[in-house]
Order: C-alpha cells, then structure tokens, then sequence
C-alpha cells in the first residue's frame, strides 16, 4: 500500500471560524483591493478588505434583526456574482449557515436541499429562481423568510440592521469553533437523493491556510482571478475564501459567454476552471484562425510550442525548435495570452483530467496549468501540483495537513484538513465512505516516486468488457473530446464484446467548424449528425484516441447524437461532469443497438 503524508506547514486553530480569515485579512491589509465589481461599461471598480468588511458586517445585522439566529441554516440559489462570497461572509458573522443550491436545480431538487437540512430562509437571485421555490414553497414551512436579490433584498436587509449593536455581530461572528459546521453542500449525485456534505469551520480554515503556503507563488496579495465556475461548488467557494485569506484581487463572471471579454478587462493572473474551459479556449482559437484562412499556420505553432513544453522537461530545448518557439510566439501565442487578460501566469484545472497536449500548449504559452484533484467531501483540494515541481499530466502531492494512500484495490483514500466531518443525518452514508479513518474517494491512482499523485479512473467507472478487458473510459474520453466539434464522449462496453461510445456535438463550435470546411453552417444537431463530413471528423478523432490503447480497449463504433447533454438536461453535473449512470440508463436503447452489427463496422451516427 503506497502512503504519503504531508504535515501541515500552518498550526492549527481548533478555535478559529472562517470569519477570522477576513479580520485577520482587515487587520494585515484594509486598503488592500480584494473585490473588483462590474461596471455597466466593461470596467471594474474595486472594493478593498476593510470596505468589503463593512458591507459584511452591515448585512450580517440585517439577518440579525430579519430574526435569522446562531446556526439557523439559509438556503441560497444565485449565479457567481460579489453578493453570493458577501452573504457567504454575513452569513457566518451572524452565526449562521449557508446552504448551497445550484442554479439549474429542479423545484423538487430545491425542495429537498432545504427540507433535509432545515433551513429556515431561502434567497433567490431572479425570477425564475424565485418561481423555482415558490413551487414548492408551501412543502417547506420551516422557510419563514425568503429574501430576491432583483428585488433589492441586500440594500432592504441592510437598511433593516442599521438598529443591531455592533457587539452583537461581534458576539455571534466568534460562536462556532473549528469543529462547528461552516455549510452544507449538497452533493450532485448521479442516483438516489443528493447528500449534504458537512464541512467545518476548520475544513475551510486549515486548507486555505495551509494552501496558501503551499501554492504562494500563485495566492498572495497583488494576485487576482475571475471566478465563473458557479460559486455553489465547494471548488469556486474554496477558492473565495482562499482568495480573502490570501489578499487575491477576486472579480465575478456568471455568464461564461462573456468569459474573455471579461479576462481581457480584469486582467487575472490566475484561473480557476475545468479541463473543458480550456479546450474551448484553444477551439476558438484554432477556428478563428481557420476562418481567417491561418489555420495552418495555427496548427503549426500549437505543433511547434507543445514540442518546446516537452523539450523542457527533458532539459534541453534544441537551437532551431528555440527559433521556431520565438517565430510563432510572436505570431500565434502572443495574440492568446493578450486574449485572457495578458497577465495570466498560472490556472488551476480540476473536476476532470487535463489532456497532455493542453497541459503542454498552454506551459509553452506561458501558463502553468495546476492540476488539482478533490471532491466535495474534502473541500476541494486533497493535492495540487505546485508551480515551483511542475509535472503534466500529474495531480500534485497531497497539500500541507493532508494524506494520501492507495488501496490494495488501487482506490484513492485521503485524511486530514480538509476531509469532511460526514453526511448530514446519514450515519450509515458516513460509515460507509471511511476506511479505518480513511476517506474513500471512489477514484484509482497511484504515486509516483516524488509524491505525485495521477488519476487513473473512477472505481465505479472501470468497464470490465465480455472478454473481461479491464477499461478506464477517461482514457478514450479526454482526448476525443478535445475536438472542436465535439461536445460529450461517454463510452460504454459493460459486459459487452467490445467497446463502443455515444458522442454529442458541440453546439457553438459545430456551425464555425461546418464554415470552415465549406458547409452550411446553420444546421441542427440532427443534421449535422448524419453529415457525411462530420461522421468523418468524429471518426478521425476516435481513430486517434485508439492509436493510444490496446485492440481490446479501442472503440469499435459510436453512435453520434442528435442533441447535446447539458446540466439543464440532467445529464451533466453543475461542474461539467458527466452523470453517466443516468446516460447509460436514458439512452439504454441506444447502446443496445450499437450492438446488433457486427463490431467490425465502421464508426456511424445516430439521430436519437
């Protein structure tokens, strides 16, 4: 059994709340800048740590006198935006508990968040949000208070507080101890009801404390980030508290569509997001080069600086690769980097694995993608790769105060900082997800020699094929779904003769893609499915990604959708995961006919 165990490089606090974070933070640097807002006309106005505090205070008395009381919990249904991370904060001054739900939850969804833990106010963000609740609002009558952002809750509640003493926040803002409850965040589970995650006070403390160490280069006043990944992930959430620790300049962007608008204007130094944000990023760019008849060229020189990333790691870039490099990196690269803001030195990549061809591309466009490994249950991060060992295609080591060991089964097992305090009114939930201790993650790894650890699959995930092939489906999955046109890869084969995989388009890609190969660009997906020419570039993408595997692990056919899953569908999880359980089990009839052929056909698609 492998073990690596990382002390902490910060001593705990077993008395210390997430709201010390941000005296503390007042205390060091109140001028320093730690939010930046929108302005209507593309700009940013900044809001430093003692005026962020302020407004903290100001609201956390306007739940106070609302009648909200110490460890009362307040659900919250809003787009990532500066007003979640300042209730967030409000709500722990007055003592109590946000409870998360997502943005594209169903009504019975909202229904059970709130009623499985107890929450007795609910804030809501639009009207669709609020219509959401309203449904179920009568099913729910421990809700006494429910407050709408677009009505102008915050400036009502806050007018409401100006009457609460200030001793009173400061009394209520030190009740919880580390060992206290911080939030409860519902878990996207792919069967059965969603469970609430508890995480304390000490969970959110001692990592961000301990992280902050760890990746200093990246976390330090002066640094910055846009957040887009929606605030009700613990991953997005961490990062904002982290962020306050740390003196991060933090700015919001809720609609990812506006995503480089906003990079181009804030200017971040560092990303926070999943593999598939950065597969569009490099998209885009290699089909706005087609269209502009540069596609060669841009090819070239993604070509030209992923060899010069892996010339790198073997300590010696040759003299002609080193002049190519300089050639395109101002042709090419440059124009990318001035895309994302200009200042973007590092990005942090979870949820899913990174492609080695991305990790490489962008190390050589003068991003270092930190990819980190968690989940809900560990308040994001077990390990990160850090910026001063660099390793693609690695998850980092364990971060200070954390452990990591590998099963004899090859599952992943983590204690310390940042493992969850257990399921909320789930004993038997609880039971069943620790090893002696031990968190058990559900994902097989292994670590290499200095610590690092790789995500090899899920455990659930593996498909053991009729023939008894052993299959990790990410390693057919990432590196087809880097292409342009493609959206979703999810490949099946349980108890099956080989190996097969249904394939969705991607919607906003697809009609560039389909202009730039001399085809009628407005076309459904239904269309385009049957495409002769798409057919074809789906083929060569799966034909790529089995050049990599054995004969038995290769996908022998697909099938490819007349429609994309998305999380409104209720095929993808809010952090862009796929909930496979759930596609398996909707398009059952779908995979059932992909074996009615021989298997020796030719990839085909399917309008479904």
């Amino acid at each position: 059994m492998q073990q690596i165990d990382v002390p902490a490089v910060v001593p705990a606090d077993p008395d210390a709340n997430v709201t010390d974070l941000l005296v503390d933070r007042v205390a060091a640097t109140p001028d320093l800048a730690i939010f930046a807002r929108p302005t209507k006309d593309g700009g940013w106005y900044e809001v430093t740590a003692a005026e962020f505090l302020a407004e903290v205070r100001a609201l956390a008395k306007g739940l106070v006198a609302a009648g909200i009381q110490p460890g009362d919990k307040i659900g919250i249904m809003c787009k990532t935006r500066y007003e979640w991370t300042l209730i967030d904060f409000a709500t722990w001054f007055a003592g109590a508990v946000l409870v998360p739900v997502y943005e594209t939850s169903s009504p019975s969804q909202v229904q059970w968040n709130l009623e499985d833990s107890g929450a007795v106010a609910m804030i809501t963000e639009t009207p669709d949000h609020f219509a959401r609740f309203d449904e179920i609002h009568a099913d729910v009558p421990l809700v006494t208070n429910v407050w709408q952002l677009n009505l102008g809750a915050i400036e009502k509640l806050v007018a409401g507080g100006t009457d609460v003493a200030d001793e009173e926040i400061d009394r209520r803002r030190i009740l919880a101890k580390g060992s206290d409850l911080a939030t409860l965040i519902y878990t996207a589970g792919t069967t059965g009801r969603p469970k609430g995650c508890i995480l304390t006070h000490s969970n959110f403390v001692e990592l961000s404390r301990n992280a902050a160490v760890a990746i200093s280069e990246v976390v330090h006043p002066g640094s910055s980030t846009l957040l887009f990944i929606t605030t009700a992930h613990v991953f997005a959430r961490f990062i904002a508290v982290l962020s306050v620790h740390g003196g991060v300049k933090v700015g919001h962007q809720g609609d990812v569509s506006n995503l480089l608008p906003a990079m181009a204007s804030f200017k971040p130094t560092f990303l926070l997001a999943v593999p598939r944000v950065f597969e569009k990023v490099y998209n885009v760019s290699e089909q706005k080069a087609e269209t502009g008849g540069k596609g060669k060229i841009f090819r070239r020189a993604a070509d030209v600086a992923i060899a010069h990333s892996k010339a790198l790691d073997a300590g010696h870039v040759p003299l002609g690769l080193r002049l190519q490099f300089a050639l395109f990196d101002r042709l090419v690269l440059s124009k990318i980097r001035e895309a994302m803001g200009g200042r973007v030195q590092f990005a942090v990549s979870g949820s899913a694995p990174l492609g080695l061809r991305l990790g490489h591309f962008y190390r050589s466009l003068g991003i270092k993608i930190l990819e980190g490994y968690g989940l809900t249950e560990t308040t994001a991060p077990i390990s990160v790769s850090l910026p001063s060992n660099f390793k693609i295609g690695k998850v980092g080591p364990p971060l200070p105060g954390v452990s990591v060991r590998i099963a004899d089964d090859g599952e992943i097992e983590a204690k310390g900082v940042d493992v969850f305090a257990g399921y909320w009114k789930n004993e038997k939930a609880t039971a069943e997800a620790f090893d002696d201790g031990w968190f058990r993650t559900g994902d097989i790894g292994e670590i290499d020699s200095d610590g690092y650890l790789s995500i090899t699959g899920r455990k659930k995930e593996i498909i053991v094929t009729a023939g008894g092939k052993n299959v990790a489906p990410a390693a057919l999955e990432d590196p087809i779904r880097a292409n342009p046109i493609i959206s979703q890869v999810i490949v099946v084969g349980e108890q099956r003769p080989f190996i097969s995989a249904l394939i969705t388009l991607d919607p906003e890609m697809l009609p560039v893609w389909l202009k730039n190969n001399g085809e009628t660009a407005e076309q459904s997906l239904a269309q385009a499915a049957v495409h002769p020419k798409v057919i074809a570039e789906v083929q060569r993408a799966v034909d790529a990604a089995n050049a990599k595997v054995s004969r038995a692990e290769s996908i022998r056919k697909f099938q490819i959708l007349d429609r994309d899953l998305t999380e409104a569908s209720g095929h993808l999880t809010p952090k862009l995961s796929i909930k496979r359980n759930v596609i398996l089990k909707d398009f059952s009839s779908v995979i059932d006919g992909l074996y009615t052929a021989a298997p020796e056909t030719h990839g085909q698609s399917l309008v479904h």
